[in-house]
């Protein structure tokens, strides 16, 4: 008899926990979650790449299951990649670059609630199911700005940039605020490629810079470094490290690391609370979302002074004893550059 009501006792308690772990949304801690990346550009291009790399090191991890899809486009196809991602793959969370499909992603993420939606955008979230991000990484552009300024013999230093919008203006700002506080007397030339890529009419538009006198550079967008190896001044990265492009002339960038914001996502889905966010904070240089790239022994070749406040200055923003300035306006004085020749036309 009593043999029964153990027995009888453990089954209930089996029971009442298959019913906990079967709530919407919860996953198994043995459970991989399908992940879906859904990308507007190609993979070559770091925005996107650093959302990638984040997601494959979560696969590698075997966190999750990770599938997707680059170079989408702005012509109406993100919708129905979306779409059809949600009908016949049934991802716990679909991620990607939002800008510029803003209205696509948004339509697909109201019609699909069970679906965790977390993109690159420049609007808030949308309860219940549509969260959002950005690259925060306007602190480590002011750093590179710092060292800009403090090492330009010409007092002219360039920034070539995707377009005027907010989160491309946060960085040039930040990396303009930088070079002035280093050297008053610096002028910071920038010019916007209307294009989040295009990397012919980012490398005209850095070779145009150098040629009226900037001898520092910093490369917001895919194409910069290359002009700035050929002619043989110093260049900042941005969102990774890419110091392989020159490693003689890249000093450092900033990097944006998307792992604690796809960690607190993944966390979100396994337990069954995931909510509509705005993300911005997992992307700050104190949460570890983003940074200086390593300087790959550069820094040898700079003066100790300069490196010496750039850390010291670091060092401050890490503890919360400084703040960048968070100005989402153009310059007045900045420019758009003529797209590129096509071979052909």
């Amino acid at each position: 008899m009593l043999r029964r009501r153990l027995l009888l006792a453990l089954a209930l308690v089996l029971a009442f926990s298959a019913l906990i772990g079967a709530r919407p949304g919860a996953v198994r801690a043995a459970d991989k979650v399908l992940v879906f990346g859904a990308y507007a550009t190609p993979l070559e291009e770091p925005w996107p790449n650093v959302i990638h790399q984040a997601l494959l090191a979560a696969e590698k991890k075997g966190e999750i299951t990770y599938e997707h899809t680059d170079n989408i486009g702005y012509s109406g196809d993100m919708e129905k990649v979306l779409r059809d991602v949600a009908e016949k793959k049934h991802p716990k969370l679909i991620i990607g670059d939002g800008f510029g499909n803003e209205e696509a992603i948004r339509a697909v993420a109201a019609d699909y609630p069970d679906i965790a939606f977390a993109f690159g955008s420049e609007l808030g979230p949308s309860d219940p199911n549509l969260s959002v991000f950005d690259n925060w990484i306007h602190e480590p552009a002011y750093l590179c700005g710092l060292i800009a300024g403090s090492i330009t013999k010409s007092n002219v230093v360039g920034v070539v940039a995707a377009m005027p919008i907010p989160e491309v203006n946060r960085l040039v700002n930040a990396f303009r605020q930088g070079a002035l506080e280093a050297n008053p007397k610096v002028t910071v030339r920038v010019t916007y490629i209307n294009s989040f890529f295009d990397p012919a009419t980012a490398k005209d538009a850095a070779l145009a810079q150098i040629d009226a006198g900037a001898d520092v550079l910093y490369a917001e967008r895919f194409g910069v470094i290359e002009a700035a190896a050929e002619k043989k001044v110093w260049v900042f990265g941005n969102m990774s490290d890419q110091n392989s492009l020159a490693p003689d002339w890249v000093i450092t960038g900033p990097v944006w690391n998307m792992e604690p914001t796809v960690e607190y996502l993944l966390k979100q889905i396994a337990a069954g609370s995931y909510t509509a966010q705005d993300l911005k904070d997992f992307s700050s240089m104190a949460k570890g979302g983003s940074s200086l790239a390593p300087f790959h022994g550069v820094d040898q070749k700079l003066p100790k002074d300069v490196i010496d406040k750039v850390l010291k200055r670091q060092d401050e923003l890490l503890k919360g004893k400084f703040r960048v300035e968070i100005n989402e306006k153009a310059p007045s004085d900045s420019v758009v550059a003529t797209p590129a020749a096509t071979p052909g036309k």
